[in-house]
């Protein structure tokens, strides 16, 4: 299964190879693990706390936010957020940054309905 690339630039958001060996090649929770991504993960919150000088919560956000694209293999956000939780360490967030992964995001959760829909029968 190659990896899902981005809808509007090229690049690759998914790697479903790894995220399915992640499970053990079960398409069925790895298309599960995906949809609860797509319906749990809050951007806003961590946005709103960086907004509010809020840095170690946004840290936490971050960090959190890292670990489960790198289970679930979103490539480009996990790199993305990993950028943005060493700025927030360092008590900044680069506004420039902050856009890359509001879109970086977005354009993940458009990969994962990719994959949903192609793989939520499995």
């Amino acid at each position: 299964m190659p990896d899902v690339t981005g809808i509007n630039d090229g690049e690759t958001y998914i790697d479903l190879e790894e995220g399915l060996k992640r499970v053990m090649n079960n398409k069925k929770l790895y298309v599960k693990l995906l949809g609860k991504f797509k319906d749990e993960t809050r951007l806003d919150e961590l946005l709103a706390d960086i907004a509010g000088g809020s840095m170690e919560s946004a840290r936490i956000k971050a960090h959190t936010l890292k670990g489960v694209s790198a289970n679930l293999s979103l490539k480009r956000l996990f790199l993305k957020v990993q950028e943005l939780e060493a700025q927030i360490k360092e008590g900044r967030a680069d506004p420039a940054m902050v856009e890359t992964v509001k879109t970086v995001f977005s354009r993940t959760l458009e990969d994962i309905e990719k994959v949903i829909a192609q793989y939520g029968n499995a």
